[in-house]
Formats: C-alpha cells, sequence, structure tokens
C-alpha cells in the first residue's frame, strides 16, 4: 500500500444531481484514491475542511470502462467514490456551498 497523506486522499467532489440533493442530508460525495481506506477517509475530510465531523464513510469501487477505437481496445481507468455523512453539529463543507 502507499504511502498516502490526506491531501492525497481526496481527488475531486462529484457533481451530480444526486450527489446535490443528497446535500441536504449532509452527504458528501468525493472521488479518492483507489487505496484509501475508509479511516483515512474520515481523518482527510476533518483535516481539509474545518469545523467538520465525520458520521460514517461509504465507499465503492469503480471498475473502468472498455472503450475502443478503431481496432484499438482498451479500458479507462479505475475510480474509488466515497460518500461521506457529517453529523447534525459538524459545518458544512465550503466547496459545495456555491454550486
Amino acid at each position: 500500500m502507499a504511502d498516502l497523506k490526506y491531501y492525497d486522499i481526496i481527488l475531486k467532489p462529484v457533481v451530480t444531481e444526486k450527489s446535490m440533493n443528497s446535500m441536504a442530508d449532509k452527504k458528501y460525495v468525493f472521488y479518492v484514491h483507489t487505496d484509501a481506506t475508509k479511516n483515512q477517509i474520515k481523518e482527510a475530510v476533518e483535516k481539509m475542511f474545518a469545523g467538520t465531523k465525520v458520521k460514517s464513510v461509504n465507499t465503492m469501487n469503480l471498475e473502468g470502462k472498455n472503450r475502443r477505437r478503431g481496432m484499438v481496445t482498451g479500458k479507462t481507468a479505475e475510480k474509488k467514490k466515497a460518500i461521506v455523512q457529517l453529523t447534525a453539529d459538524s459545518a458544512e463543507i465550503e466547496i459545495f456551498t456555491g454550486l
């Protein structure tokens, strides 16, 4: 397993209609490093966003899709997605407020 720092774990937020609707329940969706564990994701969110307290983390591994370009076939990169549930008294995550 790679030596991951907290700033390497969270790659980018997932901005979809479904993830925006779940923000009302204080659930935020991120793409994370494929080797990251739930405990590492929890620590990274609490360190990167001040005032947040994580209640739970759900993760899912997304396989790469098969792609073709003419006769050449290949696969896209694998991803890992994390749904982070914050506690009721936790602060909001600021990057989602302007969306």
